[in-house]
């Protein structure tokens, strides 16, 4: 019987994979090396007895293949020895030095040493390397593990600490051979930067070939793919991409000359299978599918096959950007499918997350210590409730109310038959309550000008709404908030825009907009900019959609935490003094539902419909996926109507939902499989018609009948499909009348509040001796108007370094938090700072703004000084004084010197002052310097 001894079907086995990685097998006594550029010869004599397989490249002899029957895989490691020693033997007819690759294989699991590395370990390997890859890496000589080991002390110009130490560990990761690290950075603490500066030394000083950098959405892919573009390293004063090809894939073709890949996992699926992959497959974050979820629990995922075009070599190294979403299921067969060193990126890991990566954590840079350090902001959670948003409404038969079809928007004019019961969870899907999202909208709006941000008011008394990011459910709910958003805050088109795969408009020009123009103020988004996206001016999220994942919460969070220059955020937002903190506005109960940092792993949990039309459109080859999709668009097919299933024959090539079906079911039909392999085998003489010829018959038409079926879906019939499904109608209830019934700081943040306080006072106080301007406000109040611009200046910078928390406007927004502060925040920071220490201090009782107490102090004195008198001084001498009193405003103290410069100088100076006031002027100055900063 055809192979029937366990050590042939071995056999067997490895001369197929050794064929598909492109060598040609020979037998010992058929020898032809000049057959290929590799050959593998069986049983090929040496002084130590036969060799399974010797391969040979151009001629000459390189590498030892070890055979093992299946039941010895647990074996291999023992093994070794054998293979060592047939490498090290002298091969007939040659006087071969020691052959540095080795191999021992099963035909399933095959492992791999290169006896050129520093300490040789073996690993195990999807398949044989190319003959190709064998020749260039013996040319090389060194191996890329002994190359590591030369890699350059870091220059940590441009560097964060964390990404020092990052790096560094990195490389000490790699000089180790530890094939997979992991990076645990905070979101906004520059991930892709640090990534871009160790690939830079990867491929540049250890001669790296070609390194993937993976993602898992277009959206992520494209911000790489530019901060490739604008990456510039400290030794060279080219950008990366003039130095190497950076080639993000958008089709199954990877550029032979391109030395940093980018891609979405999903499309190297799918290259791995040899298909095509349509675009809006990579549009969301395939791991959110539920889909995805159900493969998690299956003992047997859909296997990745070999792929002579993309060989196990192809990536030396691979970054997996957000790897806590992308290294299970399907996907973890692509990572494991490449011979290479495994990076992963991510600021929120899971258990799963470091079993993957084998513990070996290289860095951990917590959120906290990113905020500490000043590369974060830190925020607080602000609460708005409606009695809507938390128990529903009923809507009652006899009412009249709209209903909006879902897909054209269309309304009609309906008298309810009966009770239509709506629970918080129906809002936005089954009914839509206008008065829900307006209550909500309306307080977002008062809660910014008087709790939120009241310092955004300009000199005319308009308020600057800061960069405001809102979580939607859908995109219909988007289109709802939106149009809200305009009314209520009485606003243009441009001031609120949505940013999500299907607006009509360009996303990506919405988006760089919102990054670096002033408009829009507010954006609208379900899920693109989610997670991942860099936004940095902004200092507002709405959360108006609930999540359960965990890992997605934080990276939705992690939207608002990126720091910003001072002057970048005055070009988009004119009114801010710097970026201290974000806020969480919170309307769905999104910050204390419960999460979970793992994936359900119930046999059958609820596939959502897009799930299983997305993969599908991504190429995945089920029988359960196939079938369950299937089922739902049998059922669909019942319940449209004629003018929708015409809209699916011309979204879909002209096929019908039937049609459509059936292929779906006929793709793993054993009957209709077994049907067209004889129609194949028909075509074959009878002679040649071997087992192998009949499974190869088999296997391709299982393929045809599962591409025929699997083309037919693609993104605009998907989304007919996803759309047309559901509930056709929403039911507009305008008539229940929504009430806040709560806007308040969250409980927790108010304790921040007070803690950050603390912090400040005690900072004053331990520094007091040390900094001369504390010194003198604690120590000698009598002092306080020598206190000069340069000594608030230390105050800051020491401030700054040491606690870059603690700055003067985010202390401030906690005195607002919990004292009833009446005085508007200064612009000037170094003004607040002032304020705050006399508030610490005890000078000041309550907190008050330092520019507004020596504009009282000054009109106080100049009531004084005409108190008996009728206007003592003269409109030019009052011009005078009120611009010395400008000048203790901007610098705290005035000399005399400072007459002999702006803006006194223009006015005449020193000389032109002595002539208004005679003898007196250095009493005046002398007393305004210690009346105005009383």
């Amino acid at each position: 019987m055809y192979n029937q001894h366990p050590e042939q079907i071995a056999r067997d086995k490895i001369d197929k994979m050794l064929i598909d990685a492109q060598w040609v097998v020979q037998s010992k006594d058929e020898v032809d090396l000049s057959a290929g550029k590799g050959v593998a010869v069986r049983e090929y004599n040496t002084d130590v007895g036969p060799a399974d397989y010797v391969l040979f490249v151009d001629k000459k002899p390189v590498g030892i293949v070890e055979a093992k029957r299946e039941e010895e895989g647990h074996r291999l490691l023992v093994v070794e020895e054998q293979t060592s020693a047939y490498a090290e033997a002298k091969l007939k007819y040659l006087n071969n030095d020691p052959l540095p690759f080795l191999y021992e294989s099963t035909g399933t699991l095959t492992r791999f040493t290169d006896k050129r590395d520093p300490k040789p370990r073996s690993r195990t390997v999807f398949c044989f390397h190319t003959p190709e890859t064998i020749a260039k890496w013996f040319k090389q000589g060194s191996s890329l593990r002994q190359r590591l080991l030369g890699l350059p002390s870091l220059d940590h110009t441009g560097l964060r600490p964390a990404q020092i130490v990052a790096i560094e560990n990195l490389e000490e990761s790699f000089r180790n051979d530890r094939p997979r690290a992991l990076i645990q950075m905070a979101t906004g603490s520059g991930k892709t930067f640090t990534a871009a500066t160790f690939i830079y030394r990867l491929l540049k000083f250890a001669g790296a070939r070609r390194v993937l950098f993976l993602v898992d959405t277009k959206n992520l892919g494209e911000q790489a793919e530019q901060e490739f573009m604008t990456f510039q390293p400290t030794d060279d004063n080219r950008k990366f991409t003039e130095l190497y090809n950076v080639h993000r894939l958008s089709s199954g073709y990877i550029a032979s000359d391109s030395q940093v890949c980018i891609s979405t996992i999903q499309r190297l699926y799918s290259i791995l299978k040899g298909e095509e992959l349509e675009e809006s497959a990579e549009e969301e974050n395939p791991n959110e599918s539920t889909w995805m979820q159900q493969q998690m629990s299956k003992k047997h995922p859909v296997p990745v096959e070999y792929s002579s075009k993309v060989p196990i070599e192809q990536f030396d190294f691979i970054v997996i950007d957000e790897c806590h979403r992308s290294i299970y299921n399907l996907w973890k067969q692509v990572l494991d499918y490449f011979d290479a060193f495994l990076i992963g990126l991510t600021a929120t890991p899971d258990k799963r997350t470091y079993g993957f990566f084998n513990e070996n954590v290289v860095s951990q840079y917590s959120h906290e210590e990113s905020v500490t350090d000043g590369v974060n902001v830190p925020y607080d959670v602000y609460t708005i409730e409606t009695e809507i948003s938390k128990k529903g409404e009923v809507i009652r038969a006899g009412w009249f109310v709209d209903r909006r079809d879902k897909l054209t928007r269309q309304k009609r004019w309906q008298q309810e038959d009966e009770d239509t019961e709506y629970s918080k969870n129906d809002l936005d899907k089954k009914v839509v309550n206008p008065s829900q999202i307006r209550n909500i909208i309306k307080e977002l709006k008062r809660a910014l000008k008087t709790e939120l941000f009241p310092n955004r008011f300009d000199e005319n008394g308009d308020y600057e709404v800061p960069k405001t990011l809102i979580f939607a459910k859908t995109d219909s709910h988007a289109d709802d908030i939106i149009k809200i958003i305009r009314e209520e805050f009485n606003e243009s088109n441009d001031f609120c825009k949505k940013v999500t795969y299907k607006a009509a408009e360009d996303p990506k020009s919405v988006l760089n907009r919102f990054r670096n123009s002033y408009y829009p103020r507010i954006a609208v988004t379900v899920d693109m900019i989610a997670t991942g996206t860099d936004v940095k001016p902004l200092e507002v999220l709405l959360f108006m959609r609930d999540v359960k994942s965990i890992n997605y919460f934080e990276q939705m969070k992690g939207r608002g935490t990126r720091t910003i220059d001072n002057d970048k955020l005055l070009q988009v937002t004119r009114m801010a003094n710097s970026k201290t903190h974000f806020v969480i506005v919170d309307a769905v109960g999104a910050t204390k539902s419960k999460k979970t940092d793992s994936r359900p792993l119930e046999r059958k949990p609820s596939v959502a419909m897009k799930d299983l039309l997305g993969a599908v459109t991504m190429g995945v080859e089920d029988e359960d996926l196939f079938l369950s999709l299937s089922n739902r668009l049998i059922r669909l097919e019942k319940q449209i109507t004629d003018k929708e299933k015409d809209k699916v024959l011309q979204y879909s090539g002209g096929k019908n939902l039937k049609q459509i079906t059936k292929e779906l079911i006929t793709a793993f039909d054993p009957d209709a499989i077994e049907k067209r392999t004889a129609e194949k085998i028909e075509k074959v003489p009878v002679q040649d018609r071997t087992p192998e010829k009949v499974e190869e018959a088999q296997r391709c038409a299982h393929q045809e009948l599962i591409q025929q079926a699997s083309g037919t879906f693609n993104g605009k019939l998907n989304e007919y499909l996803e759309n047309v499904r559901k509930e056709h109608e929403q039911i507009i209830d305008h008539i229940n009348i929504d009430t806040v019934t709560k806007s308040e700081w969250d409980s927790f943040t108010v304790d921040k509040a007070k803690e950050t306080i603390k912090d400040f006072t005690e900072y004053l106080q331990k520094n007091s001796d040390e900094i001369k301007a504390l010194s003198i406000f604690y120590n000698q109040p009598y002092n306080h108007r020598n206190i000069t611009f340069r000594m608030i200046k230390e105050v800051m910078e020491k401030l700054k370094l040491e606690k870059p928390l603690l700055a003067p406007d985010y202390v401030w927004n906690a005195y607002t938090t919990v004292e009833n502060v009446k005085s508007k925040q200064p612009r000037d920071e170094l003004t607040a700072l002032v304020s705050l220490i006399r508030r610490v201090c005890g000078i000041d009782n309550e907190l008050r703004a330092f520019d507004k107490t020596i504009d009282e102090n000054f009109k106080q004195w100049i009531f004084r000084q005409n108190a008996g008198q009728h206007n003592r001084f003269t409109q030019e001498q009052m011009d005078w004084l009120r611009m010395i009193k400008d000048h203790v405003v901007s610098s705290y103290h005035i000399e005399m010197d400072d007459l002999d410069y702006t803006p006194f100088d223009a006015q005449g100076g020193r000389g032109k002052m002595y002539q208004l006031f005679g003898n007196e002027m250095e009493g005046i100055i002398e007393e305004l310097n210690e009346v105005l900063a009383a």
